[in-house]
């Protein structure tokens, strides 16, 4: 759902002008900055909340979809480019209709607060595992934005974890463009910490192009490496309890660990899951103080964890380990 914009041939700019942002000379504008500059979105125009009628009429035919065409929730698009108060007004009367899920593409933490939106997008997240896969000081930039998360978000909030997305794949570049021999780790990573994975415009088919964005472009589905293992971490995600989230996630316990190493405990009950993975380009030994025996969930095999045996770790190497 797209509530802070339209094309410039949609009919309200006829029929309701009132709608739409205005510069000086009173012509209707595309998107802007605080200061007044094109913000770079020349293909659409800006719909301006301060409009009571845009306000009625956008809820309205939100509830459309639900009442008429049996949707059960929506994708909004910059939802943090809308103000706040129309989402505080709207929300409430979407659920006074049904149970539907509101997924935010922002990362405001006032859109989670008080029963608005149910996930938002962890875009720092997503930065940062872009920055991890050139393997500097990838696990410190993991903590550090974890921490930041932490402290700037409620406990029970949800934020979504991708490490692709439509404009990410068009203007910055593919999985493997950005993040090259990192890119299977920093996915697993994605389903592995609190929150929500994304699957994302051909991920699960291994698309390997920028998809044109103002042209049709085709998807690929062939099913490959990345279809085995999306639908692998998803049945873990899903069966596990160690990875449930929600508003009550599993415990996210941060391991001490050499530098070049990112380990975690993933606990819900008797449910453990531990993660372990060299977030770097050359091969290292893990110790990170778990003591146990685990089955690899990846090869199955047992394989029992102690500080006088660590894991041999390839580059960029990763262990999905559950507590047998």
């Amino acid at each position: 759902w797209v509530p802070n914009h339209t094309g410039w041939d949609h009919t309200w700019l006829k029929t309701n002008p009132e709608f739409y942002t205005k510069n000086a000379k009173g012509e209707i504008t595309d998107p802007l900055n605080e200061d007044g500059i094109p913000v770079g979105w020349a293909d659409v125009a800006d719909l301006n909340y301060d409009s009571s009628g845009l306000r009625i009429e956008m809820t309205n035919d939100m509830l459309y979809w639900l009442q008429n065409e049996e949707v059960d929730g929506f994708r909004c698009d910059v939802a943090g480019s809308v103000p706040t108060d129309f989402w505080q007004e709207a929300i409430p009367k979407l659920r006074a209709q049904k149970d539907v899920f509101m997924l935010a593409e922002a990362w405001e933490p006032e859109l989670l607060k008080a029963g608005l939106f149910d996930v938002a997008y962890g875009w720092d997240r997503h930065h940062t595992l872009n920055k991890m896969a050139e393997g500097v000081a990838a696990a410190k930039k993991w903590d550090e934005n974890y921490a930041k998360d932490t402290a700037r978000y409620e406990a029970n909030d949800i934020l979504m974890t991708f490490v692709t997305n439509h404009d990410e794949n068009s203007w910055n570049g593919t999985i493997k463009e950005r993040m090259g021999d990192a890119s299977e780790v920093l996915t697993v990573l994605s389903y592995l910490v609190p929150g929500m994975p994304l699957i994302y415009s051909g991920q699960e088919y291994g698309l390997n192009h920028r998809l044109k964005f103002f042209e049709k472009d085709m998807i690929p589905h062939s099913k490959g490496k990345e279809w085995n293992l999306l639908k692998s971490l998803g049945k873990l995600k899903k069966t596990n309890s160690a990875l449930h989230g929600g508003k009550n996630p599993a415990a996210y316990i941060r391991l001490n660990t050499k530098k070049e190493v990112l380990a975690f405990v993933r606990k819900n009950e008797s449910d453990e899951v531990v993660f372990v993975a060299n977030l770097s380009k050359g091969a290292v030994k893990g110790v990170f103080g778990v003591e146990g025996v685990y089955k690899d969930y990846v090869t199955g095999e047992k394989i029992k964890l102690s500080n006088s045996e660590p894991l041999d770790l390839d580059a960029w190497g990763y262990k999905i380990l559950i507590k047998e």
